[in-house]
Order: C-alpha cells, then sequence, then structure tokens
C-alpha cells in the first residue's frame, strides 16, 4: 500500500462520494478495510483525531485515513491536519473531503489554507462538480456514453435539454435507469426515460436572452421559469442578468461601434468578443427607441419584483420577459 496526499472538494455529494469512494478503493487495494482503514465523517471526530491517525504505526504496514466534513471546521481547528500535512508518512494515504461552495479570495478561508497546504505538501486538489459552459455538454455526452443503458439520439436530446445546467443529475437518472430495464438495456426512447429524468433543470441567463433576443415569446417564458425551479434562481438574480444585458446594449447604443472589436472596447470586455457581438446585434435591431423602451420595462419590473404592486415575483418576471421578447418582433 503506497502513500496518497488528497483534497476532494465539490459542492454536488453525489459526485463527490463517487470520487472519494473511488480513491478509497484504489489506496485500500487487497487490504482490509477493518485493519487498514480510519474513516472520520460526520460531527462525531475533531481534526486532532485525524492528526493521531495519521502518526499512528499499523500493525499491517500501512493506513488509509479518511477525513469527511472538513467543512465544518475554521481555520484554526484545522490546525492540527495542516500541521500533520508535512510530515505524512510514507505508508499513510490521506484522503481530505470538503463538501461545500469553492474557497473565498481570502487567505484566511479554511478551505485556501487547507488546499494551500495540501499543495505544499505535495499533495493533489481535486474538484468533483460537474463543468458548466460548453465543458458540460461534453462531460454529459461522456456519461450518457459510458452507461450500461443505451438511449436512442432522441432520448439523449430528450435528458440533456431536460437536464439544462443541473448536469450532475444524470448520474442519478441513469443509475434509475439501469436499475428499472436492466444492465445492457437499450436502445431506451424518450417515453422509457421520461419517467425518471424528473423536473428541468435551470438553464444558463445567455438561454434567457437568446429566446428574448429571437422573439420566441414562449421559448423566453420556459428559460425564466427554468431558472427559476430547477436553476433554484431568485426573480432579482434573473433579473439582474437581463439588465446587465440591455445595459450593454444600451451602451453600445449611438457608440459608434461598428464591429465586435470596437464594442468590446466600449463595454470594457476582455477575451472574446462574442457577448458584444450579441449585444451589437440587439441594439442595431431594437434601435434607440426599443432600447428606451426595454430599460422602461426592466425599471417598473424591478420595483414590482420587490413588492410594490403586491404581485408575485415570478408572474412579474414572466410578463416582463413575454413583453421584452414581443418587442424584439
Amino acid at each position: 500500500m503506497s502513500g496518497r496526499l488528497s483534497l476532494f472538494r465539490g459542492q454536488d455529494p453525489v459526485l463527490l462520494a463517487d470520487a472519494v469512494n473511488a480513491a478509497v478503493t484504489e489506496a485500500v487495494g487487497d487490504a482490509d478495510r477493518s485493519e487498514v482503514l480510519d474513516d472520520f465523517r460526520g460531527e462525531d471526530y475533531e481534526p486532532g483525531e485525524v492528526a493521531l491517525a495519521c502518526g499512528t504505526v499499523s500493525m499491517f504496514g500501512g493506513r488509509v485515513v479518511v477525513a469527511r466534513d472538513l467543512q465544518r471546521f475554521d481555520a484554526d481547528q484545522l490546525a492540527p491536519v495542516v500541521d500533520a500535512l508535512a510530515d505524512v508518512p510514507d505508508d499513510v494515504a490521506l484522503l481530505l473531503v470538503w463538501e461545500g461552495k469553492p474557497a473565498s479570495r481570502r487567505k484566511t478561508d479554511p478551505l485556501t489554507v487547507l488546499a494551500a497546504a495540501v499543495t505544499a505538501a505535495g499533495g493533489e486538489v481535486t474538484v468533483c462538480d460537474a463543468p458548466s459552459g460548453k465543458a458540460a455538454g461534453e462531460w454529459l455526452a461522456d456519461q450518457l456514453s459510458r452507461s450500461s443503458v443505451r438511449l436512442d439520439a432522441r432520448a439523449r436530446e430528450y435528458v440533456v435539454a431536460r437536464l439544462g445546467e443541473d448536469v450532475a443529475r444524470v448520474r442519478d437518472v441513469l443509475a434509475t435507469l439501469e436499475s428499472v430495464h436492466g444492465e445492457g438495456a437499450g436502445p431506451l426512447g424518450v417515453d422509457d426515460v421520461e419517467p425518471f429524468v424528473g423536473e428541468s433543470g435551470g438553464v444558463p441567463p445567455w438561454e434567457l436572452t437568446d429566446a428574448i433576443d429571437r422573439g420566441d415569446v414562449a421559448g423566453a417564458v420556459t428559460s425564466a421559469r427554468r431558472m427559476l425551479g430547477g436553476g433554484g434562481r431568485h426573480p432579482l438574480q434573473v433579473l439582474a442578468s437581463l439588465q446587465t444585458h440591455y445595459e450593454r446594449v444600451a451602451r453600445l447604443d449611438g457608440s459608434g461601434a461598428r464591429d465586435p472589436g470596437s464594442a468590446a472596447a466600449v463595454l470594457g470586455l476582455k477575451g472574446s468578443t462574442f457577448p458584444a457581438k450579441k449585444a451589437l446585434a440587439v441594439a442595431g435591431r431594437l434601435g434607440p427607441g426599443g432600447v428606451r423602451r426595454a430599460l422602461g420595462l426592466l425599471a417598473r419590473a424591478d420595483v414590482d419584483v420587490r413588492g410594490r404592486t403586491g404581485l408575485d415575483a415570478a408572474a412579474v418576471l414572466e410578463v416582463l420577459v413575454a413583453r421584452l421578447a414581443v418587442s424584439r418582433r
């Protein structure tokens, strides 16, 4: 049994548990778990116990120490573990687990301190969350291809569309399909998978603004609902995304920008000019009058969402995106 030092962190408990369990299995190898594994979890241990376990000589020639739920400790409480990282025996595999949000930029953030200590000791930090953006699609396609159940093209498209941003849920969906239909089943169609996919996941803000910019009223309202429901966003968060989008458009209106590069310069955007290109196109389609009308709709919706009329905030948001989409036509 060889030593290993790793910190696993992530916000998705399923992906995190899968990664840690795989690492534990690899570290234990052919040994008897009851003899070599110390698995600390929950609220029944303190960091000092983890440090002590790392320094305890095992009569079985090696030890695997797992410390879960480290997010419940502050930086001072984690000091015994951090100190122990500098002198972990070669025959000890130490696996640290942090479930929760990423570290802040503060140097005293407990996760920042822990990750820095692991790296300094020659260990590795593994993020166990599903990727976002374009990488999410590739990751989701890989998960579907690895499953023992096979989905036909329409079923795959349905699952991808239904999950939206909530791609990590695909692991549970596939596990359920395997248990219901059996390993190796397929190809499964939409009717076979639909009952087990669950509610629609969230969608990114650009999917909402793209629907509005196309004049797709139904698509805009559906995207807004998914951002509120499966995405778990507050109406004010969705409204803030729309305000950012239209503020960019307003800044370009009358700016003299004629191409993505000059538009990006006006907006102060660095890197990809694609967001500037989209905003420039919207500004051109709406014109000054359309931009002013959109900003007026946003301003009224902002005070309504905050309770001016007593209307349901979600309903106010749906009416807003519908009006914005109609004004694009």
